[in-house]
């Protein structure tokens, strides 16, 4: 199985960032440039939150706040449960389930970011990897 620094190895687009003091409007306007659902929120190189599209939803629509007035540290969740380039695909997709997350940061030792994943890169992977595993029976098969 694979691990996260290995999927994350492929990447070559830049993290989607946002910093507490920054709007939310501004945060959805950097989700929609990288068509993203979650935002790591730094402060310097420092992981201190997490925002997301569930975040926009329950605590600015829901509440009937303005996107444009309202700062990310407002409604960031900041209790943020992460995993290192080590962990595998199943533990990482064992957690998601578990906590209902859909993105978690990719945190390395000396807990600097490296990366963030989401279900979706997590699905996709696992249906590549299968797609591979019947090609190579197949291939045993026809042989």
């Amino acid at each position: 199985m694979k691990t996260l620094k290995q999927l994350l190895a492929s990447r070559t687009r830049p993290l989607a960032v946002v910093t507490p003091r920054d709007t939310v409007f501004h945060a959805l306007t950097v989700m929609a440039q990288h068509d993203v659902g979650a935002l790591l929120v730094l402060e310097g190189e420092q992981l201190v939150g997490i925002f997301s599209e569930r975040d926009y939803a329950r605590k600015i629509i829901l509440q009937g706040k303005s996107s444009k007035e309202t700062l990310v540290r407002e409604i960031m969740s900041d209790r943020v449960a992460y995993v290192t380039p080590g962990t595998t695909m199943d533990e990482c997709m064992a957690l998601m389930t578990e906590k209902r997350f859909r993105h978690l940061p990719v945190l390395s030792e000396d807990g600097s970011v490296t990366g963030m994943i989401s279900i979706g890169d997590l699905v996709k992977e696992t249906i590549s990897d299968q797609k591979f595993l019947i090609d190579q029976l197949e291939r045993y098969i026809a042989g």
